[in-house]
């Protein structure tokens, strides 16, 4: 199932492989939170994410640019109109992540990357290995997240 929802993302399963394909950081007894160790482990963490979805965009490109046939029949044109946009849609959605990801490699020039936007607290190893692009701790997203679906129900 999950392998479906990667390939109708535009997203192989090798590729989905290689976003999670890192050594989860172990901190040692006493290490000070986002030491340089810490900072590069994610610093590599982003920068190869992004690496990877840069080539993703590049290979869409040269995609639609092989795929650019006018196909005479109504129904092929249609699905690949229908595919052309489920991948534009996936790559507007890496776009956006890319962003996010320079954001945060942003963030940890400025040694402010591992704490909360909001509070000002520790994000914590853990959720940054499995949100790189976190801005909030638990508390406060849960919190954004609480607002975000009353200001939707009124």
């Amino acid at each position: 199932m999950a392998d479906q929802a990667s390939q109708n993302a535009g997203i192989s399963p090798k590729n989905v492989q290689q976003y999670t394909a890192f050594v989860p950081y172990e901190p040692k007894p006493d290490e000070e939170y986002m030491n340089d160790a810490q900072i590069a482990h994610f610093q590599k963490i982003l920068e190869d994410w992004r690496g990877e979805l840069m080539a993703e965009v590049d290979r869409t490109v040269q995609h639609m640019q092989m795929e650019n046939v006018n196909y005479s029949d109504p129904n092929d044109r249609a699905s690949l109109e229908t595919d052309m946009g489920l991948e534009l849609r996936a790559r507007d959605r890496e776009r956006k992540l890319i962003r996010k990801i320079t954001q945060a490699l942003g963030r940890i020039k400025e040694n402010e990357y591992g704490y909360c936007e909001s509070c000002g607290v520790e994000i914590g190893l853990r959720r940054h290995e499995a949100r790189p692009t976190a801005t909030l701790c638990i508390d406060c997203k849960t919190l954004e997240e609480k607002r975000e679906k009353q200001m939707a129900q009124d």
